[in-house]
């Protein structure tokens, strides 16, 4: 359990996760394009990561430039449902009302979907 929730919880994991499971493959382009503020550094690192778990594979097409893209594997499409509970809770908490009053939507944390 661990183990999951600590790489679930890294920066910008879930959002890269969350961009494949509504788009299915992405090049890396496309994944840098949906997230201006990731640097290609961190992408990379975040891509590498979920695929040594195992959770996406990388696609590389030996073209003059290099194609490569992403997608789930069995084990990333194990995490679609648990993927779509997240986004329905941004959803509907970028709309709600803290106890104290305060909005969420404020909060860059629920400013979009998933």
């Amino acid at each position: 359990m661990h183990g999951l929730v600590s790489l679930l919880t890294g920066p910008w994991t879930t959002y890269i996760l969350w961009l494949i499971r509504i788009n299915g493959t992405l090049r890396f382009g496309q994944l840098k394009k949906q997230m201006p503020t990731i640097s290609a550094k961190v992408l990379t690192a975040r891509l590498r990561m979920l695929e040594e778990a195992g959770i996406i594979e990388r696609h590389h097409e030996a073209t003059i430039p290099p194609k490569v893209s992403y997608s789930f594997t069995r084990r990333g499409h194990e995490l679609e449902a648990l993927l779509d509970q997240i986004n329905t809770l941004a959803v509907q908490w970028s709309g709600s009302e803290q106890t104290d009053g305060k909005s969420l939507s404020g909060n860059r944390a629920f400013s979009r979907p998933l």
